[in-house]
């Protein structure tokens, strides 16, 4: 039986290269950006918590991240005060860091998992409780298009210095091998995985994105039809004269441009039916890869939930042989 792809054919996939364009200054722009954030960070603190999850610790978090607004988080660990790898999870769009011990399996395979709550999020899908207190000029509904006219204001800006802060404060936290941090997430959070290793050096030592969004801007937001890449879409059928400067903007966020500094293992999941998150925008982060060790795992008959539970088992597998384990 032949499969409908909702992208392109296979063959074209892994072949799909887009010429993007890098913006003039991009690397003094997230120097500065991380610089400033790292001068305004406070302390962070983990705390225990009760929860009905006896068998692993869960600890509340709370870190700085840009401009020094606090971001909460989760930290879930194995019991006792061994020196552990992490995986820090980042979460799809509208959703947040979610209930206490309500993401296990990270923990429960031996890892300090740390799952990173949304700013301005988390009312979709899965709790948040992280505010951005950061305004922005008229956008259209959802997160997309804040600040979307200027670089500097505009929200990823601000997401992806979180991400890149909790990789700093993790490596930092008791208990952890400082180098063995992963990085992970599914859509929005494989967006957020890949920004943070590119803009975190060599401290990520693996990075796991599945079906990851915010990747190759210019195709996506003309030919995805289903939200979020949609908001931008909208945006500009209003704001027609400001193409140029929403794409400059992008620019300076796009994975599949950013992901060409990630020199660690990378392990990339694509689901070839995905209507959310083009299959092409995953295919150009990944190969826009520095990296001598990179697999991508491909699922022809699944939307944008991708792999599922079956492909966490295959990350699984892929990292402890990466960290030793």
């Amino acid at each position: 039986m032949a499969v409908t792809f909702t992208d392109m054919p296979i063959e074209s996939l892994r072949a799909y290269r887009p010429d993007l364009s890098v913006p003039a200054g991009l690397d003094a722009f997230w120097t500065e950006t991380l610089r400033e954030a790292r001068a305004a960070a406070g302390p962070t603190r983990a705390t225990p918590i009760d929860a009905p999850v006896r068998s692993l610790r869960v600890l509340d978090l709370t870190f700085t991240g840009f401009d020094g607004d606090e971001i909460r988080g989760w930290v879930v660990r194995p019991q006792g005060d061994e020196v552990l790898p992490a995986v820090i999870e980042y979460i799809g769009y509208g959703g947040g860091r979610g209930l206490p011990g309500e993401r296990l399996n990270w923990a429960a395979a031996g890892y300090v998992h740390v799952i990173m709550d949304t700013r301005g999020q988390g009312s979709t899908w899965s709790a948040g409780v992280t505010p951005d207190p950061h305004g922005s000029a008229a956008a259209y509904p959802g997160v997309m298009t804040r600040g979307i006219l200027d670089p500097k204001e505009y929200y990823y800006r601000r997401l992806y210095t979180d991400a890149v802060r909790l990789v700093d404060e993790v490596r930092a936290l008791p208990g952890v091998d400082a180098g063995r941090v992963a990085v992970t997430g599914a859509s929005q959070g494989g967006g957020l995985a890949i920004a943070a290793a590119a803009l975190s050096g060599d401290a990520v030592a693996a990075v796991m994105p599945n079906v990851p969004f915010l990747c190759d801007f210019p195709n996506g937001i003309v030919r995805t039809p289903s939200p979020p890449f949609t908001e931008i879409t909208r945006f500009l059928s209003v704001h027609r004269d400001d193409v140029d400067r929403v794409l400059h903007t992008l620019s300076h966020v796009d994975g599949a441009v950013l992901a060409r500094r990630i020199t660690a293992p990378a392990y990339f999941s694509v689901a070839l039916m995905d209507d959310v998150v083009l299959p092409s925008g995953v295919f150009a982060a990944f190969h826009a890869l520095a990296s001598d060790d990179a697999a991508i795992e491909e699922y022809p008959y699944n939307g944008h939930e991708g792999g599922g539970y079956r492909h966490w088992m295959k990350q699984v597998a892929w990292l402890d042989t990466r960290f030793g384990r």
